[in-house]
């Protein structure tokens, strides 16, 4: 990711712009879309990794540039992402809008780039990152669905989480070279229970924990998993989640890594010890 943003930062850009760039991608999360791309690639027995490499990025840079969006006020209006202020806090509004949209335009140019190596995959890969991001089952629609009176959880989940996550299996599996069909119910699986994880996060842990304002669902009027199931209703839809992403992933050489990933993860996600607790809405 580090090439791809340095190319931003070339004599006559604009150096602000070129600084929130930087700032928005670094430090990282835990780059689990990325991380997941790469095991299903290596699981399928890729024979490329550049492009793979190349599609990790492209990954990333749009999960980077949908926080910077989220963030704004017209959005979740939030000060603080990943313990430091967000990118409109930082840098202004306008630079911030500015901030994301040349994140997917770079994460484009990435799989573009591609196409000197392999053609097809670089064409497949733009179409697979596009519909996970756009209209009508992307992020955007996620977002989208924030703005309806009425709201379809399962719907709005799918596409503002577990959209990319989707994008993570199957984009890895055509990096290798593989069809990507078999491989959209794991990530949708994996997203799945990454929301309900965050759901639960979003209400028992403080800022602290999160690395930015908790509460943001209750706040906004947001439907989530507590919410609607309770706590413990939630953490037993994670379990399933989780048990089901498992028995989903597909006949490949590299079947039995890819369990024991989705199972370290598994335990990650799911709480083992108290959080620091905040107050649950009607308890």
């Amino acid at each position: 990711m580090g090439r791809a943003i340095s190319r931003c930062g070339t004599r006559g850009a604009p150096a602000r712009l070129a600084s929130a760039l930087g700032y928005a991608v670094s430090p990282g999360g835990a780059r689990i879309r990325p991380t997941i791309l790469l095991a299903v690639a290596s699981a399928c027995g890729e024979d490329r990794p550049e492009i793979g490499d190349a599609a990790a990025t492209a990954l990333e840079l749009i999960h980077c540039a949908s926080l910077v969006h989220d963030d704004l006020p017209c959005f979740d209006n939030a000060d603080i992402r990943r313990g430091k202020p967000s990118v409109h806090r930082a840098y202004s509004q306008p630079i911030a809008v500015l901030t994301g949209d040349s994140l997917i335009i770079l994460a484009f140019e990435e799989l573009a780039r591609i196409a000197e190596i392999d053609a097809a995959r670089s064409a497949r890969l733009v179409l697979a990152l596009a519909r996970r991001t756009g209209m009508p089952g992307g992020i955007c629609a996620g977002q989208g669905w924030e703005s309806e009176e009425e709201i379809d959880l399962e719907a709005y989940h799918n596409a503002k989480t577990a959209a990319l996550f989707v994008a993570a299996t199957q984009m890895g599996a055509i990096a290798a070279g593989q069809e990507p069909g078999p491989w959209a119910e794991l990530g949708a699986r994996i997203g799945a229970a990454f929301q309900i994880a965050d759901d639960l996060r979003d209400t028992l842990c403080d800022a602290d924990t999160l690395g930015k304002p908790p509460g943001q669902d209750d706040l906004n009027g947001r439907p989530n998993a507590v919410a609607r199931y309770g706590v413990q209703g939630a953490m037993s839809k994670l379990k399933d989640s989780l048990g089901g992403a498992i028995a989903s992933i597909p006949s490949c050489p590299g079947e039995a890594m890819l369990a024991q990933m989705v199972q370290r993860y598994a335990e990650r996600l799911t709480p083992s010890a108290p959080m620091p607790r905040r107050t649950v809405p009607g308890e």
